[in-house]
């Protein structure tokens, strides 16, 4: 008799001992979950943490544009790892610490990517085509080869 699951002849189909439910986990185990307090502190950091970056740009209380994005950007550190703790429920002791290791892991990749893409561009933006920066544009609109022609000087129409 060729079926895919063998039951044992004892129990009733679908009865397991082990009263894993499906679950993944033991009834011991509750690191993975979050209780309501958890998800109301979390839910109240991520509010306040999204209110006020918006509140200091709409009201430009940092007149400087640098200093500016260099706060929103800690800001929205902090709110990543807000949402991280309080509703991913990553920690040194989920998953025998394997999930914070991979995390690590993504962190890093993820910032030699947006730095190193940041550095190429930012040297692209400096060194390519040096002749084209507004102190080396010509003023006159009309190209060279037609500046000999009878009335194109700034932008007339020809004369017949």
């Amino acid at each position: 008799m060729s079926r895919g699951h063998q039951e044992h002849p004892a129990r009733p189909m679908g009865h397991h001992d082990d009263h894993d439910h499906g679950h993944g986990h033991g009834h011991g185990d509750h690191a993975a979950h979050g209780t309501m307090k958890d998800y109301v502190t979390g839910f109240v950091l991520a509010v306040i943490l999204t209110a006020v970056p918006f509140w200091m740009v709409m009201n430009k209380t940092i007149a400087n544009s640098a200093t500016l994005g260099i706060v929103l950007l800690a800001l929205a550190a902090v709110q990543i790892v807000v949402h991280i703790r309080y509703f991913l429920h990553m920690n040194g002791k989920s998953e025998g610490g394997w999930n914070m290791l991979a995390m690590i892991f993504t962190i890093v990749i993820v910032v030699i990517t947006l730095s190193g893409s940041l550095w190429v561009m930012y040297h692209l933006n400096h060194n390519m085509m040096p002749t084209m920066s507004p102190e080396n544009m010509p003023t006159e609109t009309v190209p060279q080869s037609m500046q000999g022609m009878q009335g194109m000087q700034h932008g007339a129409a020809p004369s017949k």
